[in-house]
């Protein structure tokens, strides 16, 4: 299995949403730099500057920033079932996203749902055109602006418990100019590679024998190419890009008894040259589709609910940090009239302990690659402006750090460079690259064996999760033998597999490690590095989920050939 998975949801595209526009008096700052050889930044600089000049509406306050983040997104998208090509197009599409905040840094007129006003920008390079989608859209953030400070303010009057911390924090002015991207993919190559993918459970000899019982066979290629332009009032310019391709088999069906089963991966990378080769991504499929008759045949998870010890592989692992640990590290504005440092399940755990001791979490932006293959997470400034750094999340088992954009929380008044924005959308607190480690790692051996010795020594069968699938489900589920022989089974689910069982539940963890590459299922790309895990205490349950009629007529006979 490559190093990099992906998640199975759709590559998002451009969201067109209005949100609410920022707060208060527009400050004096260092004077712009010069304009870069961009056409389009240098019109959205000049537009700023009459702006700033001349954005003040009689009576009321002048904004004290400003800032216009044009989103340039080309998409691409492949689909093949069946063996055949059954959708192809590409999208492309600017937008301007611009934030106009008054007040001040202390009190402004932002919002914890998200800031700013979209206006759809030209495709083609018109510095005219851009400048009006940027004053139509700045004129109107700024009319949000005041109409949300004077609203604020009158809300935060019915709290007797003032704001925990400021606004917005100060960022100095930065101007880095990187170049852009643009989607390069071999298309006719990769259609007939995913047409011939979605084809092999007719075709192969190695699988075709149990063809009929295939009801889905979808193969996908993907690419996504973004190039971010930023300036703001403070003096930062800004431009650069990335890519993201991803290719991926989904195939499916149904056990005797109607249960459904399905397999979906495939690989990802920041390249199309990157990506798997076709005898890789041949072989992948082969295996999706001999492991899921391997689920039709295994037998369902005990009605009885299983309590105790499983292991899980590092793919698996890193699934559970991704989804349990890392949104929870993210610090996201508490709402008005709180005391909370920040929302989620850890917002009161600063210096308390979250994880056991023996392991450290870090997030490392700047770590491009991991095992020589090229990680999404990864970027050197965020979508703020601010340099990104690496932030020490967990030191031995205790919290110890938050990811902060530029709207600050308790204890952390300054960004530590981790705000990072969809197209389109306000830029939030996102993670980068979150690698977990141990000081204690085990060797796959050792751990297989400590699951082993904890079999024997409970005299009863243990599991051990090799991937899980939607919903920290286990996909792959093994029952572990004492004597080492496992078995697999299907229709499982876990109970209760949460934050309180990160912390306390824990009791090893290896020396391997596997990235989760999350581009698909967040706002932006991120990776999670974990290595494998070992529960001491997880609980096991049978799946709830209906079983479905299976289908009242065999599927039309499979050819190797077509007319």
């Amino acid at each position: 299995m490559n190093a990099a998975r992906l998640s199975r949801r759709r590559l998002p595209l451009l969201l067109l949403t209005l949100a609410v526009a920022g707060h208060t008096a527009l400050a004096q700052t260092t004077a712009q730099p010069k304009p870069p050889d961009d056409p389009m930044l240098r019109a959205m600089q000049d537009e700023l500057q009459r702006e700033r000049d001349q954005l003040l509406l009689p009576g009321m306050q002048r904004p004290y920033f400003i800032e216009y983040r044009l989103d340039d997104l080309t998409t691409y998208e492949a689909v093949a079932n069946y063996g055949a090509l059954t959708l192809e197009q590409e999208n492309h599409q600017r937008a301007v996203h611009v934030v106009v905040r008054v007040g001040d840094y202390t009190a402004d007129s932002s919002s914890a749902r998200g800031d700013g006003v979209v206006q759809l920008a030209p495709l083609d390079t018109n510095p005219t055109a851009l400048r009006y989608a940027l004053w139509t859209a700045t004129d109107d953030a700024y009319k949000i602006a005041l109409r949300s400070y004077a609203a604020k303010q009158a809300a935060l009057k019915q709290f007797q418990t003032p704001p925990q911390q400021n606004d917005f924090s100060p960022a100095k002015p930065v101007v880095a100019i990187g170049p852009t991207v643009s989607l390069v993919l071999d298309r006719a190559a990769w259609k007939q590679h995913i047409v011939d993918a979605s084809g092999l459970f007719a075709t192969d000899p190695q699988v075709r024998a149990f063809a009929a019982d295939v009801q889905y066979s979808t193969a996908s290629i993907r690419a996504i190419a973004i190039n971010h332009y930023l300036v703001n009032s403070e003096g930062t310019v800004m431009r650069n890009g990335y890519s993201v391709y991803t290719n991926s088999i989904s195939v499916g069906g149904q056990a005797a008894d109607g249960m459904r089963l399905g397999r979906d991966n495939g690989s990802t990378a920041v390249t199309a040259d990157k990506l798997e080769s076709w005898p890789a991504y041949r072989q992948r499929v082969l295996d999706d589709l001999k492991s899921l008759q391997d689920l039709r045949n295994a037998p369902v998870v005990s009605a009885e609910d299983y309590h105790g010890p499983v292991l899980l592989s590092g793919d698996a692992a890193a699934d559970v940090f991704t989804a349990l640990l890392v949104p929870n590290v993210v610090a996201n504005r508490p709402d008005m009239g709180t005391t909370a440092r920040t929302q989620g399940a850890y917002s009161s755990s600063l210096h308390a302990r979250v994880l056991p001791e023996f392991l450290n979490v870090t997030d490392q932006p700047a770590l491009t690659s991991f095992h020589d293959q090229q990680i999404l997470g990864a970027y050197t400034v965020d979508d703020e402006g601010v340099p990104a750094q690496p932030v020490t999340i967990v030191q031995a088992g205790k919290l110890e750090g938050f990811l902060i954009d530029r709207e600050p929380i308790r204890d952390f008044p300054a960004s530590n460079g981790h705000g990072r924005a969809a197209a389109a959308q306000a830029a939030r607190s996102r993670a980068g690259v979150v690698v977990v480690q141990s000081t204690a790692p085990l060797t796959a051996a050792q751990m297989q064996q400590k699951l082993l010795d904890l079999a024997k020594e409970q005299n009863r069968d243990v599991y051990l999760v090799e991937t899980l699938g939607g919903d920290l489900e286990p996909r792959l589920l093994y029952l572990l033998h004492p004597d080492g022989t496992r078995q697999l089974l299907r229709g499982a689910a876990f109970d209760e597999l949460d934050t309180r069982s990160l912390r306390s539940g824990i009791i090893a963890a290896g020396d391997d490690a596997t990235s989760y590459v999350d581009n698909l299922a967040g706002p932006v790309p991120q990776t999670t590095i974990a290595p494998s895990i070992l529960f001491d205490d997880i609980t096991i349950k049978r799946a709830s989920e209906e079983q479905q009629k299976l289908p009242y007529y065999t599927p039309p006979a499979a050819t190797t050939s077509h007319p």
